[in-house]
């Protein structure tokens, strides 16, 4: 089998220590945080305690300064036993390094530390109930008001939505100027007229707050604002690979996890005097994942080499964040069937972990989106119409 190369031993040590905290502190409440829909902030202090979120922050503003493999390690640990919760994947990869990119030295120097301690919950709050991969159609204002932006709108299917304490709002300030009308704000969850909606009932992800967040006369100060204005949509462009590469390897994770997850099933569980894995069927689909699964984590792997000098494009993104997401759900579709009835039932992690992957043809840009990116390339401007981020 091919080995991975990525890590060193200072990996492979954060890596047990990552393992034990799920083991501890996850893996036995998350049935509980399943039927709630929330993970209790409790955890989220815990994880701070331990060095687990934002490791990749600088140690000036409380972090480890560590190197994106540390959280990609987090990440895999937590996808490795079926974890839908908690959401620090969002608050690390994406809310942090927002802020750590493109704020003001006081925006980085106050929020930063009590991310990193757990303290505060970060959010992105991009997708309207009208505008989903279309950014650019996002219809939430910010109107100046001296040295204060008013902000009125409506987002939907926001990750730690019901939870967090900062958010990363996406707004246009300009309607007329389409993509260079859009600017970010960082929105403090304690903001007047900020309401959070319901928490969404999901097919899966169920531990996963996800909500629906609405802004009546939101005032906030203009130092609020994150990066320049009209600038938005650039900035949150230059952060599309990382969303999608962190897309890719949950699906690479997953696929491998249910597969061997499978094979042991399969090699217990008998019928007709023989297990199931005697039956040529079983062992022809799950060669046929396996094989895939490794290309796929080669390639996944390949793509955080590239991301981590700077060098991985969005095209390229786009095919493992699309080859990843088909793999995934074609696998935990196929491996449930392979347990049978069982499969079915949700007590039993390949269940949840059926319901968990519909939702990556969708998030971080659909498969159509991807699919639209990679042609866009390769025809290099001989096809009509407009250009997809």
């Amino acid at each position: 089998m091919i080995e991975r190369t990525l890590f060193k031993e200072e990996h492979d040590m954060w890596r047990e220590t990552v393992r034990r905290f799920v083991e501890k502190e996850i893996v036995p409440f998350h049935d509980q945080w399943e039927k709630d829909g929330v993970v209790p902030r409790s955890l989220w202090l815990k994880a701070g305690e331990q060095g687990m979120l934002c490791c990749t922050v600088p140690t000036e503003y409380g972090g480890l300064g560590l190197d994106y493999l540390f959280d990609v390690i987090l990440f895999e640990e937590l996808w490795k036993v079926g974890a839908s919760a908690p959401g620090f994947l969002i608050h690390t990869d994406l809310v942090a390094t927002y802020i750590l990119s493109h704020g003001t030295p006081e925006q980085k120097a106050y929020w930063l530390p009590k991310m990193v301690s757990g303290e505060a919950i970060g959010s992105l709050g991009m997708t309207e109930p009208h505008a989903g991969s279309d950014l650019k159609a996002i219809r939430t204002k910010a109107v100046r008001e001296g040295d204060e932006f008013v902000i009125n709108g409506q987002k939907v299917f926001i990750s730690n939505g019901q939870s967090c304490d900062i958010l990363v709002l996406a707004t246009k300030t300009d309607s007329a100027a389409g993509a260079k009308g859009v600017t970010l704000f960082i929105v403090e969850g304690d903001r007047a007229g900020f309401k959070r909606g319901r928490n969404l009932e999901k097919l899966g992800m169920k531990g996963q707050d996800t909500s629906e967040l609405f802004f009546e006369n939101v005032r906030i100060p203009a130092s609020n604002m994150l990066g320049e204005e009209g600038g938005g949509f650039g900035v949150m462009m230059g952060k599309l690979p990382q969303e999608r590469l962190a897309q890719a390897i949950r699906s690479a994770t997953v696929t491998e996890t249910v597969i061997q997850w499978t094979v042991d099933y399969t090699a217990e569980r008998k019928a007709f005097d023989q297990t199931i894995a005697d039956f040529q069927n079983t062992q022809f689909v799950l060669a046929d994942l396996k094989a895939r699964s490794v290309m796929a984590r080669v390639f996944t792997d390949k793509c955080i080499e590239l991301f981590m000098d700077g060098k991985l494009d969005p095209v390229t993104a786009a095919m493992a964040k699309m080859t990843t997401s088909e793999l995934h759900c074609e696998a935990v579709d196929k491996c449930l069937q392979l347990f049978g009835g069982w499969g079915y039932i949700w007590e039993y992690p390949i269940c949840r972990a059926y319901a968990d992957a519909r939702i990556v043809k969708i998030a971080g840009g659909s498969i159509e989106v991807m699919k639209m990116i990679i042609s866009r390339d390769m025809f290099k401007g001989r096809l009509k119409g407009r250009s997809t981020a």
